[in-house]
């Protein structure tokens, strides 16, 4: 099963599973009665992310449970790289010196970043 993303008019995004192998529909209809079309930028294939520049980036790989949130983002004041840390438990890097930063303080490692 894969997740897609659907936008309303009111520019409210849905999420919805398909099987891999089944048609995926452009726009599908919502319980509500609304119309909702298929967005490519929601689902992260497209589009920048949020800020224009591509910051800050929120980053579910190295995020934690939500229940964790506030536990994440103490561990990591108290390694001197103060972190906002969103509802989902995902933390929100600044630009790519932060974003180092917070990975090396948790010792996690991103093959694709070169650092």
């Amino acid at each position: 099963m894969a997740t897609y993303c659907y936008k309303t008019e009111d520019g409210e995004v849905v999420e919805r599973f398909f099987p891999m192998k089944e048609e995926i529909p452009k726009l599908i209809e919502l319980p509500d009665g609304r119309l909702a079309k298929r967005s490519f930028s929601a689902e992260g294939g497209a589009g920048k992310r949020s800020g224009g520049t591509g910051w800050p980036l929120e980053c579910e790989a190295s995020g934690v449970h939500p229940s964790q949130r506030k536990e994440l983002a103490d561990f990591l004041n108290k390694r001197g790289v103060p972190t906002e840390v969103s509802a989902n438990g995902n933390p929100l890097y600044r630009n790519p010196h932060h974003r180092r930063n917070v990975l090396k303080a948790r010792g996690l490692h991103d093959r694709n970043s070169y650092i």
